[in-house]
């Protein structure tokens, strides 16, 4: 299936100068969704994965769907202040601000075995972020999956090399 006939840009969104990728299209249409989680879950299906970090709000879709399909929990990462109870967090910059990345505390224990799923791989900020929170917890952080990559970013060079950085649409 060829996802980019899913994936529509918007430019100057959410500011001047950023060309945004909106991915509702894909979501929108059960097929093309449902090919794009079987095709991000199989690079890790014998991974033995117990949980997956996935980070607000775009991320959520993609990693909570995958969860499900590997039997694995779902870990929000989340902006400051959204989540309930005690946290732990981690700063980043990502290519129009900066920001910091959420889970709880006893959200990943040291034996789990943690897969980073986001929407899009841009500068690598909050996969940097969700990496940095999985090794606080002491958990082995497995690999990485994202639907896109903007390549020309170099967010993969933020990423640890010797994990495996599995991508569906490379822009």
């Amino acid at each position: 299936m060829d996802f980019q006939n899913y994936i529509r840009t918007i430019e100057d969104w959410p500011k001047p100068g950023v060309s945004f990728k909106d991915i509702t299209p894909l979501l929108a249409d059960a097929e093309a969704f449902k090919a794009a989680i079987d095709a991000m879950c199989a690079p890790f299906a014998d991974q033995g994965i117990t949980k997956i970090v996935g980070a607000e709000a775009r991320g959520f879709f993609f990693a909570a769907a995958m969860a499900y399909a590997l039997g694995a929990g779902f870990v929000p990462a989340r902006k400051p202040g959204k989540l309930p109870y005690k946290t732990i967090s981690e700063s980043y910059v990502l290519e129009y601000g900066e920001n910091q990345m959420e889970i709880h505390e006893d959200a990943l224990a040291p034996d789990d075995r943690i897969l980073i799923v986001d929407d899009v791989l841009a500068t690598g900020g909050t996969a940097g972020a969700k990496s940095r929170l999985v090794h606080t917890c002491g958990a082995t952080l497995v690999g990485y999956s994202f639907f896109i990559e903007l390549s020309f970013l170099e967010g993969r060079a933020k990423l640890d090399p010797e994990l495996p950085c599995s991508v569906l649409i490379t822009l």
